[in-house]
């Protein structure tokens, strides 16, 4: 009995997270030095990338930057200090890339609030893999606009993507091999595997 007593006492003394207005969270976020994500109300801050990571991400940019130039379609790469704006969840957070098509379209003429992401590129790390595939991937889904999902390995060459088929189909596909290449197929475009791991060192695999 005073055991659970103790531990009903221990529950109510656990502080509330502070919510935060979408203004408030936005203001902050311009005088931060570390990046934040914004989760109807509550602020959570972002784990520091590895070199490897960020090799990787900036690898993949100047790949999808390459492959959409001279395309019929006015296709625009940017990284990741552009914010995605989910308006039904109240949500802002930081992809690794992304990729709009023509005209951007801003929250409230906001232009670090973007919501019209074509495709999103997220690398994935050991304590955000997780999410990355299921949380982020359902709060992408909210978001008309997108197509297309590409998720990277970082201690493999290995990329996974999932096509928006139709309204509620995605497709899966998964590639891998430095000499392999990625359709992105909302893009009409390959990127090889080659090009996005370039420099990149891999951990030693233990036999």
């Amino acid at each position: 009995m005073e055991k659970a007593m103790l531990e009903t006492r221990s529950r109510e003394r656990v502080p509330k997270p502070r919510l935060y207005s979408l203004s408030q969270y936005l203001v902050r976020e311009e005088k931060a030095q570390e990046k934040h994500e914004f989760y109807n109300g509550i602020i959570r801050k972002m784990p520091g990338g590895t070199f490897r990571h960020n090799e990787i991400a900036s690898n993949t940019l100047t790949s999808l930057k390459a492959a959409v130039r001279g395309l019929p379609s006015p296709y625009r790469v940017l990284n990741s200090d552009q914010k995605i704006y989910i308006e039904p969840a109240n949500t802002g957070v930081y992809p690794d890339a992304l990729v709009i098509c023509a005209e951007p379209v801003f929250y409230q003429g906001r232009q670090d609030l973007i919501t019209n992401p074509l495709v999103v590129v997220e690398v994935l790390s050991r304590s955000t893999a997780s999410y990355d595939r299921q949380g982020k991937f359902l709060l992408y889904q909210q978001l008309p606009s997108f197509r297309e999902y590409v998720l990277i390995e970082q201690t493999r060459p290995e990329v996974e993507t999932w096509f928006r088929e139709e309204e509620n189909l995605w497709r899966k596909t998964v590639v891998s091999g430095l000499d392999a290449q990625v359709l992105l197929r909302a893009l009409g475009v390959v990127l090889p595997l080659g090009e996005v791991y370039e420099n990149v060192l891999f951990p030693e695999t233990k036999k």
